[in-house]
């Protein structure tokens, strides 16, 4: 169908679609002025989700953050919230809704406060501003007065609740490390008790780098033995003395072509030389006697590596038992540690009045109501009658078709158009007028007797 089909459908059913649109603005009207008006109030947190945890450091981000959000959101519409609003406004007080309870269906088996707190959860509404982090929790109520004071409460009460969770749990936890850690305690001292019984048994002690002591003095000893070898004595011709005495015996050589024996020069050189000559042989005795103490400290380490050695060796078995029992020792002293901090960490939580929410502004009483809005409902009740009357046309031409132009004839008849006739043209009011009279005094003279 074209669009000029579509139209003539739309006139001729045009009083249907005008009737339409007027039933679904009249009801919209009736049903503003029927039902009372809604006021809305929100009041507004900050959820410190990139806020790293005073005492555990610990920071929400990721996946943790969307799920941390949604709980935050279905805790604040939960009854544990809303149950202390109910306390926190007097609504259990409230002869109106102690009547209005009283007349409730008879299949309804909820206490007073688990029904007044379904109230507050009915009307209560939380989400997440977009690209924030601020959480506002909006409250609709019969007077804005009432929203607003709800909107607060209902804030502080989820923070309340959110603290004094926080902190329970907290306490939970430090309860229970406590006793893991007294546990751990008792394993611990066990595990050192059995250790000492050993060693007392066996006359091991194990030092502080978990070795015994057999095994410790074998590792410096040989330690040592690696050393001594590189500590040799210097060789006499290495000597100072030595040195400067084959200067001198080069600086005789060489003189003595030129002087006679006698030259007090070649004296005085003899005589140095035979000086030196003694200095350079008691330099070579020391030399030699040094090289012979070495050699004797050598063997004496070499013999005291090797005992310590068969000492270690004739041991081994009792030393491998006596490693284990130690590292049962450090396994139960470092899982005692372990317990004790988280233990620890857990009673600074209990304490800790951070919640990692932070209240923003009060909520603002408002000015006008949330329900009837005129400026949504008016237009869209226009919208929705015309759309009613244009489906009703539509479904009304497809079950009593008629042609209302050439287009309606030729979807209709398969045969070729030969012509459109005009229809005769209807008389003008006056002429109508006119023949309405003349049939009226004709009427007349029929009645008159001849």
């Amino acid at each position: 169908m074209s669009i000029v089909q579509f139209l003539r459908i739309f006139w001729a059913r045009r009083l249907l679609i005008v009737a339409a649109t007027v039933s679904c603005f009249v009801g919209a009207m009736i049903v503003c002025a029927v039902l009372p008006p809604r006021w809305e109030a929100s009041s507004r947190v900050m959820l410190d989700v990139l806020k790293p945890d005073p005492v555990t450091g610990e920071i929400i981000a990721g996946p943790s953050a969307r799920m941390y959000v949604d709980t935050q959101v279905e805790l604040i519409t939960d009854y544990s919230v809303a149950g202390q609003v109910a306390d926190q406004i007097g609504l259990l007080s409230d002869p109106a809704l102690i009547a209005q309870y009283q007349s409730r269906g008879r299949h309804d088996k909820r206490d007073f406060r688990h029904w007044a707190a379904q109230l507050i959860i009915d009307n209560t509404k939380a989400k997440l501003l977009q690209d924030s982090n601020i959480l506002e929790i909006t409250y609709t109520a019969p007077t804005p007065d009432n929203a607003k004071a709800v909107a607060d409460a209902l804030r502080k009460a989820y923070i309340d609740y959110s603290l004094t969770f926080k902190r329970e749990t907290a306490e939970r936890n430090a309860e229970w490390f406590s006793a893991q850690a007294d546990k751990a305690k008792a394993a611990m001292d066990a595990a050192i008790a059995t250790e000492s019984s050993y060693e007392k048994a066996n006359g091991l002690v194990m030092a502080n780098d978990k070795l015994d002591m057999d095994s410790a003095r074998l590792q410096a000893l040989a330690g040592a033995s690696g050393v001594a070898p590189a500590i040799v004595a210097p060789s006499a011709a290495m000597s100072p003395a030595a040195a400067e005495l084959g200067q001198l015996d080069a600086q005789i050589a060489t003189l003595s072509k030129d002087l006679g024996p006698n030259n007090p020069t070649m004296i005085q050189l003899r005589a140095k030389r035979a000086a030196l000559a003694v200095t350079a042989e008691q330099e070579r005795g020391a030399a030699r006697a040094a090289a012979g103490a070495a050699s004797a400290g050598v063997g004496a380490l070499d013999r005291a590596v090797a005992a310590a050695k068969a000492r270690v060796l004739a041991q081994s078995d009792k030393i491998g038992k006596l490693t284990q029992l130690q590292a049962e020792v450090d396994l139960r002293r470092d899982e005692f540690d372990k317990t004790s901090a988280r233990a620890a960490e857990f009673r600074q939580q209990a304490v800790s009045a951070e919640t990692g929410i932070t209240p923003l502004a009060d909520a603002v009483t408002p000015r006008s109501p949330a329900f009837p809005n005129y400026m949504l409902i008016v237009p869209g009740s226009i919208a929705l009658g015309l759309g009613v009357g244009v489906l009703v046309a539509l479904l009304m031409e497809l079950f009593g078709r008629r042609v209302r132009g050439v287009e309606d004839l030729s979807s209709a008849v398969d045969a070729p158009l030969l012509a459109v006739i005009a229809a005769p043209s209807k008389p003008g009011r006056a002429a109508r007028t006119r023949q309405s009279r003349g049939m009226k005094l004709s009427g007349r003279r029929k009645t008159v007797p001849a």
